[in-house]
C-alpha cells in the first residue's frame, strides 16, 4: 500500500519534518505510520480500539448455516475484511460452496468499492452500492428499492447502531446477521492512549488521524475517563488537526463540535495527501524579521537556512512569540505557558538556552519590565 500511496500523492522525505502526528488505528496502522515517517514526521501510535476476530468461530458458523437455510432475498455487505473473514470461516467449516450457492440469486448490495471487491473475490456479484458509502445509506437503498416483507441478511462490521437494524426489521419479515469480527478496547495496561491524550492537550501533537468511528468514540471516552475530555476537544478545535477518512468516521467529531479534515475520496491515501497539504499550507507559521525569514513547522524552526528541532520548553516560548508577530509577549504569559508552569527565573534560563539554540543574536529582544518580542 505504501508504495502505491507515494506514487499517487507524491513523496518528499522532508515534507512533514517537525510535525508530530497521532495515529489511532490498529488494522493497517503500519501502512499509515510508514507513509508519515517517510515524509519526516514523528508518529505517536496509540490504537484506541482494536479489530478482533471472535474468540470462537461457532457463532459465525451458526449464523452462516441460518443464512444458507434462509436463502435471503437481499444481502448487505458492509466491509471487505468482514466479507473475506466470513467466507474464510465458511470454507474452513466446509460451508463455502453452500454459502456461495445460497447467495447465487440474492440481491447483494455493497457499502463501497472495497466490499464490492470482497464479494467478487468470493465469486459473486452485487446489484448496487450505497450512495454515500455508509451502512445507513445502504439501508436507505434497500428500503427505497425493495418491497417489504423480504428476508434480509446483513454482514455486520464491528460497529452499527442498533436502531439501524431496527429500520430493516420494521420493514421486512426476517433480518439475519453475521458478525465475522468485532471491535474491542485496548489493553488497560497499554499506556499509549494516555500518552497520546497528554501530548494532544499540552501542545505535543499537530494532528490526530482516525480511520473508524469507533476509534473516535474510544479516544473521547478515554479522555473523559481521565478528566481530559474538555482539554482534548479544545485541542482538536484549535492547534491539533483531526483528520478522518470520511463522513462516517467524522460524525462523532462533528457531534463534539470539532471540524475534521475529510477528503473527497473516502480513502486512506486521500487522507494522507490532505494531511500533508494542510500541515504544509496552514500549519507552518512564517514571519519576516530583521534577521531574515523565520518559520515554525511543528517542533522545528527554520532560521537562516537551517532547521533546528526544539525541545518542548523552548517550543512553548518561541511559539507565542512568533504568533505575536513582533508584539510584546508578557513574561508572565510565557512562564505560564511552559510545561507544568514556571517562575520568571526558570523562564530566563529557558530563554537563554533558546537564544543559544537559534544562534541569531538579537532575534528575540527584551522589552524592559514588559516581556519579549521577535525583532521584526
Amino acid at each position: 500500500m505504501t508504495d502505491q500511496v507515494e506514487s499517487t500523492i507524491g513523496f518528499r522525505p522532508d515534507q512533514l519534518e517537525g510535525f508530530r502526528i497521532g495515529v489511532t488505528s490498529d488494522r493497517r496502522s503500519a501502512d499509515l505510520i510508514d507513509a508519515f515517517l517517510r515524509r519526516g514526521a514523528q508518529v505517536v501510535h496509540a490504537p484506541t480500539i482494536r479489530m478482533a476476530n471472535a474468540s470462537s468461530d461457532e457463532p459465525v458458523i451458526a449464523d452462516t448455516r441460518a443464512i444458507i437455510a434462509a436463502r435471503p432475498d437481499v444481502l448487505l455487505a458492509t466491509t471487505a475484511y468482514g466479507v473475506r473473514r466470513w467466507f474464510e470461516v465458511a470454507d474452513a467449516a466446509g460451508l463455502g460452496d453452500e454459502l456461495v450457492c445460497a447467495l447465487g440469486r440474492t440481491a447483494i448490495l455493497v457499502r463501497g468499492p472495497k466490499a464490492r471487491g470482497g464479494i467478487r473475490a468470493a465469486g459473486l456479484d452485487d446489484v448496487g452500492m450505497s450512495a454515500e458509502e455508509t451502512t445507513e445509506s445502504l439501508i436507505d437503498e434497500v428500503l427505497a428499492t425493495h418491497p417489504p416483507g423480504l428476508t434480509v441478511a446483513v454482514q455486520l462490521h464491528g460497529y452499527l447502531p442498533p436502531e439501524a437494524l431496527d429500520r430493516l426489521r420494521d420493514a421486512h419479515d426476517r433480518v439475519l446477521t453475521v458478525e465475522p469480527y468485532r471491535w474491542i478496547d485496548p489493553d488497560l495496561a497499554d499506556e499509549r492512549v494516555d500518552r497520546l491524550i497528554e501530548a494532544a492537550c499540552t501542545g505535543g501533537l499537530d494532528c490526530i488521524t482516525f480511520t473508524s468511528a469507533p476509534a473516535v468514540h474510544a479516544l473521547l471516552m478515554a479522555a473523559e475517563a481521565r478528566g481530559r475530555y474538555d482539554d482534548l476537544v479544545d485541542a482538536m478545535r484549535g492547534p491539533v488537526v483531526a483528520a478522518t477518512v470520511g463522513p462516517v468516521t467524522s460524525a462523532p467529531l462533528v457531534a463534539a463540535g470539532i471540524r475534521p479534515l475529510q477528503p473527497e475520496r473516502f480513502r486512506m491515501g486521500a487522507m494522507i495527501r490532505q494531511v500533508c497539504e494542510h500541515l504544509e499550507d496552514e500549519r507552518v507559521v512564517r514571519l519576516e524579521t530583521q534577521h531574515g525569514p523565520l518559520a515554525l513547522r511543528g517542533s522545528v524552526v527554520e532560521v537562516r537556512g537551517r532547521r533546528v528541532a526544539l525541545p518542548p520548553v523552548a517550543l512553548s516560548i518561541l511559539r507565542p512569540l512568533i504568533r505575536a508577530r513582533g508584539s510584546v509577549v508578557a513574561r508572565e504569559r510565557l512562564a505560564a505557558g511552559m510545561p507544568g508552569g514556571a517562575d520568571e527565573r526558570a523562564l530566563e534560563v529557558a530563554l537563554s538556552r533558546l537564544r543559544q539554540t537559534l544562534g541569531v543574536p538579537g532575534l528575540i529582544s527584551t522589552v524592559v519590565k514588559r516581556g519579549y518580542r521577535i525583532d521584526v
